[in-house]
């Protein structure tokens, strides 16, 4: 043990597996250190070094350095792994982060536009392109800080480039060409929808082939994730997303005007509101029974919902713009049902897969991501799915559901670890506003016809 100004260094050889790890001794956990000597700062990352070197008990000062030396690394700034700054711009939260090959979280930073588009009753492109514009060399510079690097330390950039909002893509993609100009970093443009479906792999060891479901505001997607870059779509929405249901339903119910629900988001309204109802006071629907397929349709039961809620105004004699005195009850209706169709799909998605092969008959597992994904009554509806059918259900942490900057920079790991779309020359590279997942295998579901059985939706 050495002492260093400001922190206690150790430096030991692992017993039987030739690895030198130096760490700081104040934590339990090997966060690494930061070393100084005459005004010239050393800092070790993560540190575990797999090349055999001397064992020393209690090392000077200059035998710790030249240790550090012998294994070539640069003075001032000292990393083993990996660095990936992460930027994501693809709607309304402009947010990024650093993360590291070994799926540590160095800092993160993000500024999410929600107030400001609840007030305008939805996201207005041009004001959230604004936002992002006036916030993101501040996002950036937060997260570079909370993560004690610059930009040179980094070994890539990855930034969403598509799918998403046209206006709000550009923004993103703009400054971290400018950066990637600048420090002459390989870029790596993300696919949005790819980043939510590989994120669990930065919280679980989950190895490939599983299934995903990702619903959002923006998506609603079944597909089969077999590597970094290697999707098979199964079903998709054929009109709007159910987060994008959700939010307009809460609009004509106006929820915001509601005491417990106005600094909510429409999904998230919902969700609360729809506790206090009785799902089976409204009898709506789930979408597409009869198709044999796994895609999705939401706009033809937001239509009905819609004419419900007039029709019971007319009943109240209150004017649009009012609170339902059973909106509690509708908000409960709407979720159950949005609740079933999804379980129905992804049931047959499941069937799908393993009768092709494509998934483990036991042990199988469904990953659930997306914003729509931290409703806890339609996760409850996927489990009896999972459980019916032999498989592990995972969903990221909440705050990794919705947009992210973390995502995205692991997405940039993963390829970076993979050797998949790292730019070197980013001439002539754009942002695709929609662009599909994988290869498109939907109409081969249709056609195998897969009937679904019955399950009890006791939730």
């Amino acid at each position: 043990m050495t002492s260093l100004p400001g922190r206690q260094v150790q430096a030991f050889l692992a017993p039987g597996k030739g690895q030198l790890t130096v760490f700081a001794s104040e934590g339990r956990r090997i966060l690494g250190t930061v070393v100084q000597e005459k005004g010239i700062i050393y800092t070790v990352n993560m540190l575990i070094l797999t090349k055999t070197a001397e064992v020393f008990s209690k090392p000077s000062k200059r035998k710790l350095y030249e240790v550090l030396r012998h294994f070539n690394f640069h003075p001032r700034k000292l990393f083993l792994h990996k660095l990936v700054l992460g930027i994501e711009t693809s709607c309304d939260d402009t947010a990024a982060a650093v993360v590291d090959e070994t799926g540590n979280v160095l800092g993160e930073a993000i500024h999410s536009q929600t107030e400001v588009h609840l007030k305008t009753g939805g996201i207005i492109p041009p004001v959230a392109q604004q936002l992002h514009r006036e916030n993101i060399q501040r996002i950036v510079q937060e997260a570079l800080s909370a993560s004690n690097i610059s930009p040179s330390d980094l070994s890539a950039i990855a930034t969403t480039v598509k799918p998403g909002l046209a206006l709000s893509l550009g923004v993103g993609l703009s400054f971290s060409l400018k950066l990637v100009d600048q420090f002459r970093k390989p870029f790596i443009p993300i696919h949005h929808m790819e980043a939510h479906a590989l994120t669990i792999r930065l919280t679980n060891k989950v190895e490939f082939p599983f299934l995903v479901l990702l619903i959002s505001g923006g998506h609603c997607l079944l597909a089969l994730v077999r590597g970094v870059s290697d999707f098979l779509l199964l079903g998709k929405s054929l009109d709007i997303a159910p987060g994008d249901m959700l939010d307009k339903v809460a609009r004509r119910l106006s929820l915001i005007k509601h005491p417990e629900c106005s600094a909510m988001s429409g999904g998230k309204a919902i969700e609360h509101l729809a506790k206090q109802g009785n799902k089976l006071h409204f009898d709506f629907k789930p979408p597409m029974q009869r198709a044999k397929n796994c895609d999705f349709s939401f706009s033809g039961l937001q239509h009905i919902v819609d004419k419900t809620i007039m029709q019971k105004e007319k009943e109240e004699g209150i004017e649009k713009g009012q609170i339902l005195s059973s909106a509690a009850d509708m908000a409960a209706a709407v979720q159950h049902t949005i609740a079933c169709h999804i379980a129905k799909r992804t049931h047959r998605a499941i069937l799908f897969c393993k009768q092709r092969d494509l998934l483990c008959q036991s042990n199988a597992v469904l990953v659930v991501s997306g914003g729509v994904a931290s409703n806890l009554y339609i996760r409850k509806a996927l489990e009896i799915v999972t459980d019916a059918t032999q498989c592990t259900l995972l969903c990221p942490p909440p705050r990794l559901c919705t947009d992210n900057g973390i995502m995205i920079a692991w997405n940039g790991v993963e390829r970076l670890r993979a050797g998949l779309g790292i730019l070197h020359n980013t001439e002539g590279i754009r942002y695709e506003p929609k662009c599909p997942l994988g290869v498109d295998i939907s109409k081969e579901v249709g056609e195998a016809a897969i009937k679904v059985p019955r399950l009890k939706m006791k939730i």
